[in-house]
């Protein structure tokens, strides 16, 4: 099974790398499943309904979040029925919609995608490996290939449920700090892992802001309204080949595709 991961998608901008990108990947690498992280797709900062559905629009089939999920009220109520999106599965259970799914490719093989938020320098959240081992062993019963999304900052935090999960998962993603990491391997037991897959959106920014917004409140310390970046654009992620018989990675492959 052939899996295209979306590193976080930044706002207008983003989406467009998505609209024009995800097409051509899918014919030219004969992808059967695309899963993006949208946190960020909404202006920004968070991801509406209309957003959602714009991105399965454009060949995504799963989409996860992390800390901005809840920041478009919107979205709160939309989550508990949303076929494609989900929340870090180790929020607390009262919040809304799931952290976890099963989803099929146009052939009909199951894939599952679990969603954990990290700790470290984050929002306080219950602990995302207690949550993995929770859970990771009723999804094999499910689907042999399971994606997880580790949505956080500190990279020791990343590595570490990669090692925690070599073998049992097909692929642990790190996502959360838009820059995208030269780590991709796939560790001993199996797991194809990476500790962020990067930012899809405006490049010439920080991490899909405008830099001179960003400078100056270094600078300043002032507070400073956050506006997405404009300019060159890239489609940042990874693609993983996985073995759909036993749900270990055969590879994964850094991608960055500039639009002309």
């Amino acid at each position: 099974m052939k899996i295209l991961f979306i590193g976080d998608i930044i706002g207008k901008p983003g989406r467009k790398a998505v609209k024009e990108v995800v097409s051509k990947l899918r014919s030219e690498k004969k992808l059967d499943f695309c899963i993006a992280n949208g946190e960020n797709a909404a202006s920004g900062l968070g991801i509406t309904p209309p957003v959602v559905e714009e991105l399965v629009g454009y060949g995504v089939n799963a989409i996860t979040s992390g800390n901005h999920i809840f920041k478009k009220k919107e979205i709160v109520e939309y989550i508990n029925n949303a076929e494609y999106l989900l929340r870090p599965a180790n929020y607390p259970p009262l919040a809304p919609g799931r952290g976890e799914g099963i989803f099929r490719t146009s052939s009909g093989e199951a894939i599952a995608i679990l969603h954990l938020i990290g700790r470290i320098f984050m929002n306080p959240a219950d602990c995302p490996f207690q949550m993995a081992e929770k859970v990771v062993d009723t999804l094999r019963q499910k689907a042999k290939v399971i994606v997880v999304d580790m949505h956080a900052e500190a990279t020791s935090e990343k590595q570490a449920m990669g090692w925690f999960l070599d073998g049992r998962v097909s692929a642990v993603i790190g996502t959360h700090t838009h820059v995208q990491t030269a780590d991709e391997r796939i560790l001993p037991r199996g797991t194809a892992y990476i500790s962020d897959a990067g930012m899809t959106g405006p490049i010439d920014s920080v991490i899909g802001v405008e830099k001179d917004i960003v400078i100056r409140r270094f600078l300043t310390q002032v507070p400073q309204k956050f506006i997405v970046a404009n300019g060159r654009l890239e489609l940042q992620g990874v693609l993983i080949d996985v073995d759909s018989q036993n749900g270990m990675s055969r590879s994964i492959e850094r991608i960055k595709v500039p639009l002309e």
